[in-house]
């Protein structure tokens, strides 16, 4: 019998068990989205309270250009971080790309509900519904942190999401109030901005 078929099964076996190895090892990739998420709507909501305060005069139109260019930012940013993800070792795991598709979906939800609430506050000229966007935000980085834990097995994940969906009630109590966003930005810190660090730190440690 010829050596060579042999051999090339050894070769298959061998590289089976690095893609498992390599699937089982691999560090969780989304950490910088979750960071540059954090900075580009932390700076918005930061700007926004200053407009509540009186300190920054812009108010109407001037306010929602505001938070679309965060938005558009974030995505310009986005669409960087999503190719040096996809060039790192480890980012076609299963679990990396469950994640990933995760948070995607939570991008979408988001993008999905502003549209809807834009869409009723144009056509009634109640303008008052935008002040629960925080908390719709928070409510989909629940469900992203839920997945993101069972399917990475992480409890400080699911911890997170959980955090996300009590800071979600908070601000639905606190939606028209100044309290509101302090909240959300403190929220934000907790939920994308730490957890973010944390992960690109694993991510990082993983490499070295």
């Amino acid at each position: 019998m010829s050596q060579e078929p042999l051999a090339d099964i050894h070769g298959d076996i061998a590289y089976m068990k690095s893609l498992a190895a390599e699937g089982r090892d691999a560090p969780v990739l989304v950490g910088p989205i979750l960071v540059a998420a954090a900075l580009w709507f932390g700076a918005a909501t930061v700007g926004q309270w200053l407009i509540a305060l009186g300190k920054i005069p812009l108010s109407g139109w001037g306010v929602m250009w505001m938070w679309v260019g965060a938005g558009i930012g974030f995505a310009a940013l986005l669409y960087v971080l999503i190719r040096r993800i996809d060039a790192k070792s480890g980012s076609k795991t299963k679990d990396n790309t469950a994640i990933g598709a995760a948070w995607s979906a939570c991008g979408y939800t988001i993008f999905g509900l502003w549209l809807v609430l834009m869409a009723f506050a144009l056509s009634t000229g109640n303008w008052s519904v935008m002040a629960l966007m925080p908390a719709i935000v928070m409510i989909a980085y629940g469900a992203a942190w839920l997945i993101a834990g069972q399917v990475a097995r992480r409890g400080w994940m699911m911890l997170t999401g959980l955090v996300s969906f009590a800071g979600a009630a908070a601000l639905g109590w606190f939606a028209f109030t100044h309290w509101t966003y302090a909240i959300y930005l403190v929220l934000l810190v907790l939920v994308a901005l730490a957890p973010g660090l944390h992960l690109m730190k694993l991510a990082a440690r993983s490499r070295g």
